[in-house]
């Protein structure tokens, strides 16, 4: 991994440590949660190991805390978790053979998407991926830990503000990515479809009908391309005939001539 520190910036390299940072302080609020829901220290380092995806994690400890089925409170967490779909599309193609494909399956979330789909070159989106994800993979298990040790202590995280910190990070990280008109016009239908739906579904999917903005920008660029391509078509198809019937014209006037 040297090589890929060496590939990044200052800045990168700060906002990888400010991210890890960050998701020892929101691990610590999970782990505060998942003490409460009754929740054992080690079950508590296990999931937020093997899991390592927040939202996840906060909705499957917010149903047991409601009495819910574990089964139950496990599949709400992989229906929120499918978001990560749409990451791994994004940073995929910047990884380099099965092996690390696999860990990249692991390590992809929002922080790490964040920070990848933010540069430009793919060598330094390879590597803040890598670099972030395993920040993440250190931080959000100690979190969780320090989190369950500190629960007697602190009986509702949510009085400390925590839930508000975290997204107003990853909105900063997004901010530069907001370079043109197309990219504003699929962040707005995008936001739209998240804040309209959010009354009337579970947490998390919002986020994935906010992938609609993204689709629409699709969609509309693939109509232009493909009205852009149509004269162009046409013409190809009026130039073949006009050199179709120049031919046929030449062959006629030598037929003519061979018969005299």
């Amino acid at each position: 991994m040297r090589s890929a520190w060496r590939t990044l910036d200052t800045a990168t390299l700060r906002a990888v440590v400010v991210m890890s940072l960050s998701v020892l302080v929101i691990g610590t609020s999970y782990g505060v949660a998942a003490h409460g829901a009754g929740l054992a220290l080690w079950q508590i380092v296990l999931v937020a190991t093997v899991v390592l995806a927040g939202s996840s994690e906060f909705v499957f400890v917010g149903i047991l805390a409601a009495g819910g089925v574990p089964i139950l409170a496990a599949l709400a967490g992989l229906l929120v978790n499918t978001r990560n779909f749409g990451y791994g599309l994004a940073v995929g193609k910047h990884l380099r053979g099965t092996p690390e494909i696999l860990l990249g399956a692991h390590l992809i979330n929002d922080e790490t998407a964040a920070l990848a789909t933010a540069e430009s070159d793919p060598r330094r989106a390879r590597a803040a991926f890598l670099l972030c994800g395993l920040g993440v993979l250190v931080a959000w298990p100690a979190g969780a830990a320090l989190g369950a040790t500190l629960g007697g202590v602190v009986a509702d995280p949510a009085k400390l503000g925590l839930d508000a910190a975290f997204p107003a990070l990853l909105a900063a990280l997004a901010i530069p990515a907001l370079r043109d008109g197309a990219t504003w016009a699929a962040v707005t239908v995008g936001a739209a479809v998240a804040v309209a739906s959010t009354p009337f579904l579970p947490a998390g999917l919002p986020i994935i009908g906010a992938l609609g903005g993204f689709a629409a920008l699709e969609t509309v660029r693939r109509s232009r391309e493909a009205s852009l391509r149509a004269p162009e078509t046409a013409g190809t198809g009026t130039d073949a005939a006009k050199e179709g019937a120049s031919a046929r014209d030449v062959l006629g006037h030598n037929n003519v001539r061979s018969r005299r």
